[in-house]
C-alpha cells in the first residue's frame, strides 16, 4: 500500500491489519506512539483512557503491541491504567513466532525517581524481565530493590534524558518501540524529535472540559510536521496513522 488510503476496519483481515502498521522497510528502528482521545480532545474519562476505547481501538491496540520489541510507558500511566504483566493472546504470539520475534515484548517503565512497586505483578509475573528507566538521582534504595526484578537504566542526571534512554533500548536490540504514554512521556519524546509515528484513535465522545490532552510538559517552540498515512473507520471511531514528515 502506497500513499494515503482509507478503509473500513472490518474489511481488513488480521494479516492486512498487521501489514497496514508495518514500519517503513528502510527503517532500522522505529518509535511509535499510540493514544486514544475523545472528539473534543480528552485523553481520559474519570482518570483513565479505558472509557474512550472500544472494540475497534482495542483491535488496533493489540496489533501494535504484537508488532513491538519493547512497550514503553511512564510510571503515571502504568499506575493509573493498572498495568500488569505483559502478555499476548495465542494468535498474537503465533504471529510473533512466525516473524522471528520473542513471544512477548519487554515492558519498559519510565520513572525518574524509580517510584515503582517491585512487588507488583507487572514485575513479579512478567514473562520477560522488564526494564525501568530512571535518572541517576533516583534513591539508591529504590533502585536496589527494583534491580531484583528488573533491569535498571539510568538515563540523565536529575531528570530523564530521553534521547539517551531510547538509545539504550536500541543498543539492547529493541528497535521497534511502542509508547503508550502518558502525556508527559509523549511530550518529552516529541520535544526531542524522537517520535517517528503517531497512532491516534478518535472516539465519538464529547467529554467536556477538564481532561488533559495527549501531550504535556514544558512549553517548547519546536513543531514537527506529520503526514497522514491511513484512516480506518468503525462504529464512528477513526483510527489515524501519522508518520513523521
Amino acid at each position: 500500500m502506497s500513499g494515503f488510503w482509507f478503509s473500513e476496519l472490518s474489511d481488513l483481515s488480521e494479516q492486512q491489519l498487521y501489514a497496514a502498521y508495518a514500519p517503513p522497510a528502510e527503517a532500522e528502528s522505529w518509535l511509535r506512539v499510540n493514544f486514544v482521545t475523545s472528539a473534543d480532545g480528552a485523553v481520559e474519562v474519570e482518570g483513565r483512557s479505558g472509557g474512550l476505547s472500544g472494540t475497534a481501538d482495542k483491535r488496533v491496540f493489540k496489533v501494535l503491541r504484537a508488532r513491538c520489541d519493547v512497550l514503553l510507558a511512564g510510571a503515571g500511566t502504568v499506575k493509573a491504567e493498572n498495568y500488569r504483566e505483559l502478555v499476548l493472546d495465542q494468535g498474537r504470539t503465533a504471529w510473533r513466532r512466525a516473524h522471528g520475534m520473542e513471544d512477548v515484548p519487554i515492558m519498559a517503565v519510565v520513572s525518574g525517581s524509580a517510584s515503582l512497586d517491585p512487588g507488583s505483578e507487572l514485575f513479579t509475573k512478567a514473562p520477560r524481565r522488564p526494564i525501568v528507566i530512571c535518572s541517576a538521582a533516583a534513591p539508591t534504595e529504590r533502585v536496589r530493590d527494583l534491580r531484583q526484578v528488573a533491569d535498571v537504566i539510568a538515563a540523565g542526571d536529575d531528570g530523564i534524558d530521553f534521547p539517551a534512554a531510547i538509545a539504550a533500548l536500541r543498543k539492547r536490540g529493541l528497535k521497534q518501540i511502542l509508547c503508550e504514554g502518558g502525556a508527559m512521556t509523549f511530550g518529552y519524546l516529541s520535544a526531542a524529535n524522537l517520535v517517528d509515528e503517531l497512532c491516534l484513535t478518535v472516539s465519538p465522545l464529547l467529554t467536556g472540559p477538564g481532561a488533559s490532552r495527549i501531550s504535556a510538559g514544558p512549553a517548547r517552540s519546536a513543531v514537527h510536521n506529520l503526514r497522514l498515512r491511513h484512516t480506518l473507520h468503525e462504529a464512528d471511531n477513526l483510527m489515524l496513522r501519522y508518520l513523521r514528515g
